[in-house]
């Protein structure tokens, strides 16, 4: 599994803002006002992967109980889809927030700005959050690789030749 790229979650925030944005130029008058219930849970789920990515990076550095392999790598895709999934509530509210800010002096885009840029928010700490516990998932030092060995040698297994 290969580190999540900035460009791509870049790009994914990018399209899907132009897409929102379109789209409420269509649509903008017929929709509800924007529920705040998105800022909290999305600020749940950053500080949850934090915190996971601290344990994660502490019992990897031989803190605390061993943390099973299959365990890591379950933690990396998780972060891996928690930082698309961030980059793309993030591009979306970025959408509705440019959409909404050209007319603030009307109580309704004021209410869904405030709402959208939460949001947006916290969809960045989302994304950070899951960078950061997808960092934490990397073994370091190579692993379980000997550090003496020569590269493309077999590591040393212990007895003496």
């Amino acid at each position: 599994m290969r580190p999540t790229k900035a460009r791509t979650l870049l790009l994914t925030g990018l399209i899907c803002a132009v897409g929102m944005w379109l789209l409420l130029r269509q649509v903008y008058t017929s929709l509800p006002p924007l529920p705040w219930s998105g800022v909290p849970a999305l600020g749940l789920l950053a500080l949850a992967e934090a915190l996971t990515g601290w344990n994660v990076r502490a019992r990897l550095a031989g803190r605390g109980t061993p943390i099973p392999p299959i365990a890591v790598a379950r933690m990396a895709a998780l972060a891996k889809a928690s930082s698309l999934a961030g980059a793309l509530i993030g591009g979306l509210a970025a959408g509705f927030l440019i959409y909404v800010s050209a007319s603030l002096d009307t109580s309704a885009y004021r209410s869904d700005a405030l709402v959208s840029g939460a949001t947006l928010g916290a969809a960045l700490l989302l994304v950070a959050a899951a960078l950061y516990l997808e960092y934490g998932c990397r073994v370091r030092n190579g692993g379980d690789r000997d550090q003496d060995a020569e590269p493309g040698q077999p590591p040393h297994s212990g007895t003496a030749h």
